[in-house]
């Protein structure tokens, strides 16, 4: 769900950051005067929003740059904030069934990665093309070689990276399958895996092949079906425990 962000007047040097305790915690610097409180989605399944208390005072009139820097630094612990194609959106921490699903799909990649080089990434950053900026997005699952990432940065260099994983949430569905995956594109990851768990029965889409914003390739399968991934991988899932 994407956040408006609000023109208040405010010194935009008004923040500053705690990097030794938390990036995800800011501290404000002469505070003013409480203003408009915003929301955001209170659990991975509700469309409804509950006070983003540091937040909850007057923002400063920034760029979606800055001010992806601001909800960034200020989300609460478990939270993802994104810049997708311009907007930014932050995400609630995932329920027991999509860690679930994530954990089975790391369980299996693991020992069938074909260079022992490779390793599985969760909650990385990375940084991928927008349509008009840099995007700052956070897969569920990514698989890059050992050492592929900057230790001290929080968004990397996505050109190492060969698969990109997403599992659906209510709060993500709008955005995973239609405007994350044109980053990954752009980026030329080179197969981006889709489950899709807001479809009935469950739905898999293994796309590969990019070429400018798309992936000229979507192979469709169902939850339960063994889910081939192509080359640079070149080996299957068993989607049955999902």
């Amino acid at each position: 769900m994407a956040l408006p962000v609000p023109e208040y007047e405010y010194d935009c040097e008004q923040y500053e950051y705690d990097h030794e305790k938390n990036r995800r915690r800011a501290r404000l610097v002469d505070e003013p005067e409480p203003g408009p409180e915003l929301y955001h989605a209170e659990d991975d399944d509700s469309d409804y929003w509950v006070p983003l208390r540091a937040l909850s005072g007057r923002l400063p009139c920034l760029d979606v740059g800055k001010a992806f820097d601001v909800f960034n630094a200020v989300a609460p612990e478990g939270w993802r904030v994104e810049l997708i194609e311009g907007d930014i959106h932050v995400t609630p921490p995932p329920n027991g069934e999509h860690e679930e699903i994530l954990a089975e799909v790391s369980h299996q990649v693991m020992p069938r990665l074909p260079d022992k080089r490779l390793r599985t990434y969760t909650g990385i950053g990375l940084n991928v093309p927008g349509a008009s900026m840099t995007g700052h997005v956070e897969p569920d699952l990514a698989i890059a070689p050992r050492g592929s990432f900057a230790p001290e940065a929080y968004y990397h260099d996505p050109s190492r990276v060969l698969l990109v994983c997403e599992v659906t949430s209510r709060s993500t569905a709008a955005n995973d399958p239609a405007t994350k995956i044109l980053g990954y594109a752009r980026a030329g990851i080179p197969v981006h895996l889709l489950i899709d768990r807001q479809v009935e029965g469950g739905a898999i889409v293994v796309y590969s092949k990019p070429e400018g914003d798309t992936y000229t390739r979507q192979d469709k399968y169902t939850f339960s079906q063994m889910v081939p991934l192509p080359e640079p991988l070149g080996f299957e899932i068993d989607t049955s425990a999902f």
